[in-house]
């Protein structure tokens, strides 16, 4: 199977850490076996090693978020979509399409010690885990329920990188545990890194606590019953909320599910999703006072959707002005059918056929 993916085209020096004022906190409320089949290339783009054979000298330009775009094949055409989206259609159609977040992903600089992070620390388990060694990548797939119906992580390594940086754009994955201080026991008995104790959320009176990965990717633990989804969130930060939530409301047909302001501590957030928070995964969108753009290193790589239509997707998107990447169509050798696009923040989801989709889970 070919990747679509690029990591070294965006690697560069570390930048400085996150200013102390910005936020990292919220204010909210059976293991597969391994699995031998082609995987989806739409997962590891932005994440694995180039593919110069397939994408030639443009794969550093799209990676690196500038002017080019790409054709998954030469038969994607947004002709297939049909008649010309206008907003009022688009609008309606997004409403109903077949929506729901399949996964984030993200590099790591050592797989097996972020899947013994993951397994024994975060009660995830390992759903499958494969190499490509003439991708020079290995990923894993690591979550709380099967890829079928439950929002879990792609784990990427490529060889020979063992450090990405971060930057100050992502914030933290958000996992619900019924009981915060129980689990930052744990998390500390088996040498994981604890850098907020438990206690009330700014503003709110959640119980909270925050640990960092083996890579420091953040993960918020909440205080909250049992939950069909306990991946429950990725916050990210943005330059204008408004902005960011007009978008996704209207080119992703997500929810404005909550949104509040908190002057005493500078921010604002906004969580969007395609239900009620404590059923499914959500965005948590923060816009820090004056802050309006942010780094967004190269570690974070993106949000895969599922849509029924990824031609109609792809025209949506553009008339809410987001930006397409990797322009609709069949992914060579597979027929998987992706787009990719940036939003206005220049964060990055990849939407994917549910049917392929499907397929390529069997």
């Amino acid at each position: 199977m070919s990747s679509l993916s690029a990591t070294l085209n965006l690697l560069r020096p570390s930048l400085a850490p996150p200013p102390p004022s910005l936020r990292f906190c919220d204010v909210r409320n059976s293991a597969s076996s391994y699995c031998t089949s082609r995987r989806l290339a739409l997962f590891h783009l932005g994440s694995a090693l180039p593919q110069s054979q397939l994408l030639g000298a443009k794969a550093s330009e799209l990676l690196r978020g500038e002017r080019n775009t790409l054709e998954a094949a030469p038969v994607a055409n947004l002709a297939q979509a049909g008649t010309a989206m206008t907003k009022e259609n688009a609008l309606e159609w997004v409403k109903n399409d077949k929506r729901r977040m399949l996964h984030v992903v993200y590099r790591v600089g050592d797989l097996d010690k972020t899947i013994k992070f993951y397994t024994e620390c975060l009660g995830m388990k390992l759903l499958r885990r494969r190499d490509i060694p003439e991708e020079q990548y290995s990923n894993a797939f690591l979550g709380y329920g099967p890829e079928e119906s439950n929002f879990v992580v792609e784990l990427t390594y490529n060889y020979g990188v063992d450090k990405y940086t971060i930057g100050t754009g992502f914030g933290h994955f958000g996992i619900d545990v019924e009981d915060v201080s129980k689990s930052v026991e744990l998390i500390k008995a088996k040498g994981g890194k604890v850098t907020r104790e438990p206690g009330p959320a700014k503003g709110g009176s959640t119980i909270i606590a925050s640990v960092e990965d083996p890579d420091g990717y953040t993960f918020e633990l909440l205080e909250r019953g049992p939950s069909p989804e306990p991946l429950c969130q990725v916050m990210l930060r943005v330059g204008d909320l408004d902005r960011a939530i007009n978008f996704y409301k209207k080119a992703f047909g997500m929810e404005l599910l909550r949104k509040r302001d908190y002057p005493e501590y500078k921010y604002t957030y906004a969580l969007m999703g395609y239900g009620p928070e404590d059923k499914n995964p959500v965005l948590e969108l923060t816009y820090n006072y004056g802050i309006t753009d942010y780094d967004k290193g190269n570690g974070y790589a993106q949000i895969a959707i599922g849509t029924d239509d990824v031609y109609k997707s792809a025209e949506a998107i553009k008339l809410y002005g987001g930006k397409i990447v990797l322009e609709p169509g069949p992914l060579p050798g597979i027929n998987t059918k992706i787009t990719a696009c940036l939003d206005p923040d220049g964060w990055k989801s990849v939407f994917v056929d549910n049917v392929d989709f499907m397929k390529e889970l069997e």
